[in-house]
Parts: C-alpha cells; structure tokens; sequence
C-alpha cells in the first residue's frame, strides 16, 4: 500500500474572523491523483495552496513528505495567479524557471513544451501579449517543465478550448504513468473525474466526504453534490 505524501491535520485557515477551512483531516498517497472538489467557496483553492506552501494554516498542520533539500525541484504548482512575468517573452519566462528549477538539458525541453502547447511561433512575443488562453497553456509548460514528484493544479482547465483540454489530461496521465502524485482543484467535474482515483468533496470549509471515483460516478458528476445539505 503506497505510503501518504500529503498530510493535512486538523487544519484551519481562517481569513480574519471567517473559517475558510475547519479541522480538516486528509491524507493523499504517493502516486495516486485526488481530484479536491466543492461548490464555489468551499474552500478548496485554500486547501491547495496550504498543499503548495503558499500560504500557512492558522492551526493544525500540512506535512508534505517529498523529501529532498529543495521543495521547488520536486512540485510544480498551477494556480489562478500563473505566475508568469508580463514583460519577458514565453521562452525567457520557462527558461528563468528551468534555471530555478536546476532543469537538465533546458533548451531542449523548453522548445519541446513550446511546441506541445503550440506556442512555438510565439517563443520571442512577450506574455502581456497573450491571451488568457495562451497564458494558461505557457503555465502548463511551467508547472510540469521539470518533471515534478508532485503537481498541485488549481483550476488547470480554466481559459482552454476543447483541443487543449485534452492536451492537459494527457500530460497529468503521463505524469502519474511516470508516478507523479496529482491534486486536481477544479470546478469542472467530468474532467476532473478523468484523472482522478480519489475524490475528497470540500463543503462550506469542511471536509465532506472522501471516496473512490467509480465508473457510475464518472457517467453522473453531479451527484457528488446531491448529498450535501
């Protein structure tokens, strides 16, 4: 049985007097993908970046088990931020962050996720330049350019026509093959469902449940929420 690489105990977060999250208690196994669901303002973007390192619990504690002596080289985040840099082009963007990332044989895979997010003819155009679209596909290539251990994505559809939608399932599929862990926060329920072993609904800063994804809850997403009060 695969040992837990993301533990969350009794976790809270609040913001100011509102408790965006209350005694959460997950755990998520190494290797596996868990798809992090729940109505807008659950609190599953929260949640993640607790995961991600981006932000502090008020009580309880998040233990992530990648081990290591540089946290950046083994997870790779996508958020609603992006993190891109406006004024630098898609090429400079991805290689600032293969040279963060101690990336081997850079050049080669910078152009090789250009080419896969079709951005290739746009290598040299700087990103305030892009569209909302195109700056999400250049965040894919970010986030997975150095093969992390562990992806955190949040909203990774966001902005994607139905061609790139399926590019992105394709490449989490092909990180957990390689035995990449996976987080999925999204509010799209089929494509989340896709990727996903594990379910753990978030409703109103609680954990609700925690399940399998079964072939009926595939072919019926919304029922995930029926149960909820």
């Amino acid at each position: 049985m695969a040992e837990p690489l993301i533990i969350a105990r009794q976790v809270a977060k609040y913001f100011g007097d509102f408790p965006a999250l209350r005694s959460i208690d997950l755990e998520v196994q190494a290797g596996e993908a868990l798809a992090l669901l729940g109505r807008n303002g659950a609190g599953k973007s929260t949640l993640l970046q607790l995961f991600a390192g981006l932000s502090q619990p008020t009580s309880g504690a998040i233990e992530l088990r990648v081990g290591g002596s540089d946290f950046r080289q083994s997870v790779g985040v996508l958020g609603h931020g992006q993190w891109l840099y406006d004024d630098l082009t898609a090429a400079e963007n991805l290689n600032f962050f293969a040279q963060l990332y101690a990336v081997q044989d850079a050049p080669g895979k910078i152009d090789s996720w250009l080419e896969l997010t079709g951005l290739s003819r746009f290598r040299d155009s700087r990103v305030n330049e892009f569209s909302r679209g195109m700056r999400q596909r250049l965040a894919i290539a970010r986030a997975f350019l150095h093969e992390p251990r562990v992806l955190l994505l949040d909203e990774p559809w966001t902005a994607l026509d139905d061609r790139a939608i399926r590019f992105l399932s394709d490449r989490m599929t092909e990180a957990r093959q390689r035995g990449a862990t996976l987080v999925v926060c999204s509010h799209q329920l089929r494509e989340a469902l896709e990727v996903a072993d594990r379910v753990a609904v978030l409703d109103r800063g609680r954990l609700a449940y925690v399940e399998e994804v079964s072939e009926a809850l595939r072919a019926n997403p919304d029922s995930l929420y029926e149960r909820l009060s």
